[in-house]
């Protein structure tokens, strides 16, 4: 007879990949007592072939994935290091079988917060068995369809789990099941398109293999240029209309993934959708890559004819939330989707705790989060917008890569440790100065690189590792504010006004300095880039009087409370110099047994003497 078992939850979550494993195990560390379900239909043992693309981390996402989940020493044990982004142009298009035919900027140390590699097949096995082990309740089955009823009211999710059919009922539901779009297909919120991506019109190919020959690549012998590892760095490898990844996944194995994002405008997708049609890309494009390719053996070789998309809401006021892939994916360039993936997590985590803990901004939080998060990503997308056009030119990249850099130490990475994409106050402020500036002043330097492309101009190489290029000791990572020194990990305890002020002041220096070199006095003296540069600096004076205002509110609290705690305990500290004791309750053993092992076979050593000495 047919039967349908139906259960309750706190929180059903849609996809146990890398989003859903994430968000279900922040939930349980921040929501005492939370009951919820995963649902997949893969089976728990990953394969080999587990379709991925994102094997890279950077700042925030290793942040949120080793100290907000606690895996520390989960990563360090399972997962390769990973030593920031090297970027490589060829002198010659058509000479490109060794790493010595490329220019180069390097990683030249390890950066100030490290991040990781991912195997993600054998990361999201693994992160699956810790939410089981910590209560969540796991279903090996197929969403057929979902109740998303409005408001408050439970959600239904019906799952086909063999042959039985069954009905989860959930307070609030999450979609983190990637390109199927459950949620977003439901409700018409998933966006495709360069109409609405900035103009990004993208596929990708990517292959893995194991067992390659690193050499072929780098030796590793670099004394006098890095204090890391070139190998264990991503690599990113530029060409007309398209960029290469290529990242290590594995230590053991020496597992590696190379891939392509291709601009089809550039590069037709017939012309690349095949490992046959790929590998002949690189033998005439990258040659090294190519052997390199063919130095292991291969795992798998996958294609996406469409890349990017977006979705019009996130988190819905009727208590349903899209993250991760279902959400968006614009273009792997920076590796930011796990770290947008961390900050959507995160506010996702705070909503749920708000409401069903009954807290009366809870809508409000819910609202403001959403917007934060599509601001967000979305200016994310505007960093990859005219890349068919710019990616192959490297003088213009490096000034570009150095540009966004800038954005991204300077603005978004203390903007997480801080917290502060949780500060309704700061948020609601914080969203139209982010807006205006990547729909504005960032649009405008994208046009300004494409008339350089289109002159041919050369304005030289900006190494957005080296402290030389702009005013004083300034470079990309450099934090204003000692975070990392004093560990201001709590809530708006990192200084995020100090990052902003120097932000935007060193945005105006750069911006001139642009001009200067490719557009001379001419390019100095345009109303357009006097306004942009005067706007950057009124910014700063504007930013450093809320920074005032900040530093007064917080006079007087500990930047870190563990660390006042502890100074505090240590007031009543005295030196007390006795030992207690320990041989209470030995056995004391018979004297002819009591010597040391050490001493006994000094024994045995003095006996051998005497022997050698007797014979002699």
């Amino acid at each position: 007879m047919y039967s349908v078992q139906t259960q309750e939850y706190d929180v059903v979550i849609m996809g146990a990949g890398l989003a859903g494993n994430c968000q279900a195990r922040h939930l349980l560390l921040n929501v005492p007592n939370i009951k919820i379900a995963l649902i997949d239909p893969r089976p728990e043992e990953r394969t080999e072939k587990d379709l991925k693309i994102g094997e890279s981390t950077v700042e925030v996402a290793a942040l949120f994935i080793c100290k907000e989940l606690g895996l520390y020493e989960y990563v360090i044990e399972n997962h390769p290091p990973k030593f920031g982004l090297n970027f490589h142009w060829p002198k010659d298009p058509a000479k490109t079988k060794t790493i010595d035919d490329y220019y180069h900027i390097w990683t030249n140390r390890q950066p100030p917060m490290t991040a990781t590699q991912l195997n993600r097949a054998k990361f999201e096995r693994d992160l699956l068995k810790m939410n089981k082990d910590m209560g969540v309740v796991f279903y090996n089955g197929r969403v057929v369809d979902v109740d998303l009823t409005p408001g408050d009211a439970l959600k239904i999710v019906k799952v086909k789990v063999g042959t039985e059919s069954m009905e989860l009922k959930a307070k609030h539901v999450i979609d983190a099941a990637g390109r199927k779009f459950i949620i977003g297909r439901k409700t018409d919120n998933v966006l495709f398109g360069p109409d609405n991506l900035c103009g990004i019109n993208t596929g990708s190919a990517w292959v893995r293999v194991k067992n390659i020959d690193r050499t072929i690549f780098h030796d590793g012998y670099d004394p006098a240029g890095a204090s890391c590892s070139h190998y264990y760095a991503t690599n990113h490898w530029f060409g007309h209309g398209h960029w290469l990844w290529m990242i290590p996944t594995d230590t053991q194995s020496m597992e590696l993934s190379i891939g392509i994002v291709q601009h089809h405008d550039v590069i037709p997708a017939e012309s690349i959708n095949t490992q046959e049609k790929f590998y002949a890309f690189l033998k005439a494009n990258h040659n090294m890559l190519y052997q390199l390719l063919n130095s292991g053996e291969n795992i798998d070789f996958h294609y996406w004819p469409r890349l990017a998309h977006t979705s019009k809401t996130m988190f819905s006021p009727d208590n349903w939330y899209v993250i991760g892939d279902a959400a968006c994916i614009f273009d792997a360039f920076y590796s930011m989707g796990s770290s947008m993936t961390a900050f959507a997590v995160e506010s996702v985590t705070e909503i749920i705790r708000a409401k069903l803990a009954g807290e009366a901004d809870a809508e409000e939080k819910r609202s403001a989060y959403n917007e934060f998060n599509l601001i967000q990503t979305g200016g994310i997308n505007q960093l990859m917008s005219n890349h068919a056009k710019q990616l192959g030119n490297a003088s213009v990249m490096s000034w570009r890569i150095y540009f966004e850099y800038m954005l991204w130490f300077g603005i978004v990475v203390p903007l997480y440790v801080g917290k502060w994409h949780l500060n309704l106050t700061f948020i609601n402020s914080f969203m139209k100065v982010y807006r205006d500036t990547v729909t504005g002043l960032f649009v405008d330097v994208y046009k300004q690189f494409n008339q350089l492309v289109d002159r041919g101009s050369n304005i030289g190489f900006m190494d957005c590792y080296r402290a030389d290029q702009l005013l004083g000791d300034y470079n990309t990572l450099m934090h204003f504010d000692h975070f990392l020194e004093n560990a201001k990990f709590e809530p708006w305890r990192c200084n995020i006004f100090a990052s902003l002020k120097y932000t935007h002041f060193y945005f105006a220096i750069w911006y001139m300095k642009l001009q200067w070199k490719g557009f001379g006095l001419p390019g100095l003296l345009a109303p357009r880039h006097l306004y942009h540069f005067f706007r950057l600096l009124i910014l700063a004076v504007y930013i450093s009087i809320s920074e005032l205002v900040y530093k007064h509110k917080i006079k007087g609290v500990p930047t870190n409370s563990q660390v006042a705690k502890m100074r505090q305990d240590f007031t009543s500290y005295r030196y007390q110099s006795e030992l207690q004791p320990w041989d209470e309750g030995v056995v004391n053993l018979p004297v002819q047994n009591q010597k040391s092992t050490h001493q006994q076979l000094n024994d045995r050593e003095i006996a051998k003497v005497q022997e050698l000495s007797v014979s002699g």
